[in-house]
């Protein structure tokens, strides 16, 4: 008989092979209980760690994973995706950890499994959830549980408690366009939601909300329509918004990339932008100063946030310690340009 391997450790304690590798790594966040059984069956097998695998788990425990959904029939969101990685990047090389990216789809019913068994595969030491996966309750009660190192971007309330993580207060940033909206005289808005069910996106509506009841205006004075945060979204729901027969004054999106879409269909109407019809979004994406005219819009620091949140994973297994639920805002600050002013009359 050859050599017993961590698999066969694994096995006989009745754990995965990645509980048995942080038992081995004397990892801080794993329960006395499950500890001791993986410790009897090392001594019962008499196994000895391979230096030379070792030197390779140890490799593999210097990667971090950044974990997207998205809906596989609809166009990518190109600015806020790319500039997650690229925050997360960066901090991640400064570490001294690679980044690897888990791409999930929304109508998947195993994706959170799927990331899982990732982990549990012991091929990366860590774990970045986005949304909507970072608003996933069920998801983050597993992680916990298990003990794998995980950290959120723009997570859930209910999330919050279970897991750290880092963002906007997405409310107050609504309720700072809703009252530069309202100050500049508007009172018959158009609003672009985002996806139902987007944590960000709905704060964002009800800190628009929240500034039209403090100015006395009904939320019956705003007409909406559902996009997925896409270019063509923006397009398709301000056509919809324009002819739903109610005036409209000025258009809300939530996102920027549905913002420039909104600019698109005001121009193929001939309505001008913003003497006939304001314009606003939001995450200040780099294609906001450049549309004509430029995009008044609520800056987000997307790198700053993703970069924010691999300091804190790394930060955390270094340590060899769970990451305590805390959430850390990042600012906003709202960008004033051209594709906004009072309305006529």
């Amino acid at each position: 008989m050859g050599q017993p391997t961590m698999d066969d450790v694994a096995a006989l304690a009745g754990v995965a092979r990645a509980t048995v590798s942080r038992v081995l790594s004397n990892h801080a966040n794993v329960r006395a209980v499950v500890r001791e059984r993986v410790m009897q069956a090392v001594s019962a097998l008499d196994y000895r760690v391979n230096p030379q695998a070792r030197g390779l788990a140890s490799k593999v425990g210097k990667t971090l994973i950044l974990v997207h959904c998205t809906n596989p029939d609809a166009e990518p969101n190109s600015y806020y995706d790319s500039a997650l990685e690229l925050g997360a990047l960066r901090a991640a090389a400064t570490a001294g950890f690679e980044l690897s990216t888990l791409s999930l789809f929304t109508d998947d019913p195993r994706r959170s499994d799927r990331l899982i068994e990732l982990l549990a595969s012991g091929r990366c030491a860590g774990a970045i959830l986005t949304p909507p996966m970072s608003d996933d309750v069920a998801l983050a009660k597993r992680l916990v549980e298990l003990g794998y190192p995980a950290i959120c971007v723009a997570p859930g309330d209910e999330v919050r408690g279970l897991l750290a993580g880092v963002g906007l207060d997405e409310e107050a940033a609504g309720h700072e366009m809703g009252t530069y909206v309202v100050a500049l005289g508007h009172r018959r808005f158009g609003y672009v939601l985002g996806i139902e069910g987007h944590r960000s996106a709905e704060l964002r509506y009800a800190g628009f909300a929240r500034a039209l009841g403090e100015a006395g205006i009904s939320e019956n004075a705003v007409v909406t329509a559902r996009g997925d945060f896409t270019f063509r979204a923006g397009v398709i729901c301000t056509q919809q918004l324009l002819d739903s027969g109610r005036e409209v004054s000025a258009v809300i999106c939530a996102n920027d990339d549905m913002a420039v879409g909104a600019l698109f269909a005001a121009h193929r109407m001939r309505l001008a932008v913003p003497a006939e019809l304001s314009i606003v979004g939001f995450d200040d994406a780099p294609i906001s100063a450049h549309t004509w005219p430029p995009l008044t819009t609520i800056h987000q620091p997307v790198r700053t946030i993703a970069a924010r949140a691999v300091e804190l994973l790394v930060e955390a297994i270094g340590r060899g310690s769970p990451l305590l639920p805390a959430f850390e805002a990042v600012e906003h600050r709202l960008v004033l340009r051209e594709s906004a002013t009072a309305p006529r009359g």
